[in-house]
């Protein structure tokens, strides 16, 4: 079933692409997989610009050089030395221009990188994020990309922008360069990937004199009042077109509970609004050929992928025995996620059950301090690594039944979707992209991939919960649900496709807005 319906997904993107132009895309991102990898959105920048450049899209990605991108392992060419980006500050209180090189790479597989490199701002930057000046640094990569385009380096038909690092390229598009006849064309989306995260201030708590309307002149980078711009915003506000990266995400921030602060603004512009649900890559996530795994498999041998459970409890130190459910969670420690409201309820759990629990991530440090008072609760039936890992979450995957999903909010989350394909059963909050993404278990019909509950409660958690492991002592039932969390199809290409439609929307919407504003007549068209 799953191979037909990719089939019939591939005729339609063939159907699309063929009677439309093929487009230019810069994709500009402040990380993505290979090069840098901090959060979902590296996966996303990596994988969506792959599965676009197979529709034929020429595609490009465009992103700052970190000092720890080894460019041994990553060789690179210099395409651009010495490009000029302004600062915009009035003379004598800064220098007028940053001087940045521009270098790419194209990788085997996957679509060629540029890299902005600047030594102060990004190579002697150990880390991605979290510096007092982050506000600078990313304007410096908006602006420094719009130089790029301006140099002849690559002259996009659509500039996609990504979360707030990148808001303020749209603003400079339509403020600074309005009149740039070589960029008048290009017309911008914006997608946001987690409406909390809006710049370098409290957005719930600004004050009236520091508020940001969003539309006054973009500060200097060395003034600051940079810091209280919000570049979220301005990316909604200039932007042609908006995307969330799940369609129920998209409805819930025009409301107060999602809104964060800027719900009455999205309400305004909601006609430009449009959700995409995330996908995976279905070739790097395969429990068949993945060299993470100490057993490799598919839903065709259920009875291999159980010999990576008993791997699974040897990492982590727990009683070796496939017979014992193991709940897992996976991820950052964050309120976000939820999980510090699971703890009491698996406390519970772990007391009424012979069952164990494993968590890997790191984070927040008040869930960290939570979920190691568990451990010390129930040493034998609890295994914890709280940090980052890369590797062990593919094991993860595919040696836990149950994987959880309390979240708060959730924009989208992959973990979900990674976690189906190897197997692992998710017990989900039914908000934002978890609600696009895992239906419940229908006992009568014999439907769903996962157990759902509705409000942020940790008894509804517990029911839940409760009701997963139930059903797990039925293995003919419990088996025919693991099949189905394989065989969801959340593969890339359905979600590039309608990419796809939306970068064409914004081609027109551009076009009309240049024809309103006399820039262009209609047979230039």
């Amino acid at each position: 079933m799953k191979a037909k319906t990719q089939t019939g997904i591939l005729t339609q993107f063939h159907k699309l692409i063929s009677s439309q132009p093929q487009l230019k895309i810069l994709i500009v991102a402040p990380e993505a997989s290979p090069y840098a990898n901090v959060g979902g959105i590296a996966r996303v920048i990596a994988h969506l610009s792959l599965a676009l450049a197979r529709l034929g899209h020429d595609v490009r990605i465009f992103m700052p050089k970190f000092g720890f991108i080894d460019e041994e392992k990553y060789p690179m060419d210099k395409v651009i030395n010495g490009l000029k980006v302004p600062t915009g500050a009035p003379e004598g209180e800064g220098d007028p221009f940053l001087i940045c090189n521009v270098k790419t790479h194209t990788p085997p597989i996957g679509v060629p990188a540029y890299f902005l490199e600047n030594m102060e701002y990004y190579e002697k930057r150990a880390n991605v994020y979290g510096y007092s000046d982050d506000s600078l640094r990313w304007a410096l990569l908006s602006r420094g990309a719009i130089e790029f385009i301006k140099m002849g380096g690559f002259v996009p038909d659509v500039v996609h922008t990504n979360d707030w690092q990148t808001g303020l390229l749209p603003n400079y598009l339509r403020s600074v360069y309005d009149r740039d006849k070589k960029l008048l064309d290009i017309c911008t989306v914006f997608t946001i990937h987690n409406l909390h995260y809006q710049g370098m201030f409290d957005h719930r708590n600004i004050s009236e004199l520091d508020f940001d309307d969003g539309r006054s002149e973009i500060a200097s980078f060395f003034d600051e009042r940079l810091t209280k711009q919000n570049f979220l915003k301005r990316g909604v506000l200039f932007s042609d077109v908006v995307s969330t990266v799940s369609e129920t995400y998209s409805r819930e921030i025009l409301t107060p509970a999602y809104g964060e602060c800027l719900e009455k603004l999205l309400l305004e512009v909601r006609s430009k609004i449009f959700g995409i649900t995330n996908g995976i890559d279905y070739d790097e996530f395969n429990p068949a050929t993945d060299p993470n795994l100490a057993n490799n498999y598919d839903a065709r041998n259920l009875a291999d992928r159980y010999r990576n459970k008993v791997a699974l409890q040897k990492e982590f130190g727990l009683k070796e025995d496939p017979s014992i459910p193991i709940i897992a969670a996976e991820g950052r420690l964050d309120a976000q996620k939820g999980l510090d409201m699971t703890v009491e309820p698996l406390s519970k759990i772990l007391s009424m059950y012979d069952v164990q629990f494993i968590a890997l991530g790191g984070g927040d440090l008040g869930i960290a301090d939570a979920l190691r008072s568990l451990k010390n609760k129930f040493p034998d039936k609890v295994g914890l690594h709280l940090m980052p890992n890369f590797a062990l979450p593919r094991l993860i995957f595919a040696g836990s039944d149950i994987m959880l999903f309390p979240s708060r909010f959730e924009p989208c989350g992959l973990v979900q979707m990674e976690g189906m394909r190897y197997g692992a059963v998710p017990v989900a909050r039914m908000v934002g992209g978890l609600v696009d993404t895992v239906k419940n278990f229908d006992a009568a019909k014999d439907t769903g991939c996962g157990f759902t509950f509705k409000d942020f409660d940790p008894w509804q958690f517990f029911g839940s919960l409760i009701r997963a492991l139930e059903v797990y002592n039925n293995k003919e039932v419990w088996e025919k649900l693991v099949k189905r969390c394989m065989e969801q199809d959340f593969s890339w290409e359905t979600s590039a496709a309608r990419y796809t439609e939306l970068y064409y929307k914004a081609v027109r919407l551009r076009r009309q807005d240049l024809i309103s504003s006399g820039q262009l007549l209609p047979s230039e068209t």
